[in-house]
């Protein structure tokens, strides 16, 4: 399990596997967020099935699934509240953890200069200042 740290709240990782998911508890994680739809590729593991085990492990269970190189104003502004309300730390997973990063990027902008962003972002191993001109668009929806 590849889990790269962003900041105290939030890390990000690739799929997990259910058999991860006890892992994850024992690290510490409160509230585990999947950004990647249900079936988006042969051989991913069943969304329910990580539910039911992050539940039984004590975590809270966030599913908003998006859509790989498509992601939305409004699946921004939907992940903005989920994170800033759940029960942290959070880690959010989708295929690669980029899709995770991009909408946590997003969403932080409205609150966080780039700057910083963009350093959490790369200290996580992920390069997302091809944003900054999204990013500068969140800024100005302050919320």
């Amino acid at each position: 399990m590849d889990i790269r740290k962003i900041d105290d709240n939030i890390s990000v990782a690739p799929q997990i596997s259910v058999e991860d998911v006890a892992e994850v508890a024992k690290l510490g994680f409160k509230t585990l967020v999947a950004n990647r739809p249900d079936q988006e590729e042969p051989g991913q593991p069943s969304m329910a099935d990580i539910e039911a085990t992050a539940r039984e492990h004590g975590l809270a269970w966030v599913f908003m699934p998006v859509e790989s190189g498509n992601i939305t104003d409004d699946d921004v502004s939907r992940f903005a509240p989920v994170i800033r309300d759940a029960e942290k730390p959070v880690l959010a997973f989708c295929r690669s953890g980029t899709r995770c990063t991009v909408l946590w990027a997003l969403s932080s902008a409205r609150n966080t200069s780039a700057d910083e962003i963009f350093t959490k972002a790369r200290n996580a191993g992920y390069d997302i200042t091809g944003l900054a001109p999204r990013m500068a668009r969140q800024a100005g929806e302050k919320g």
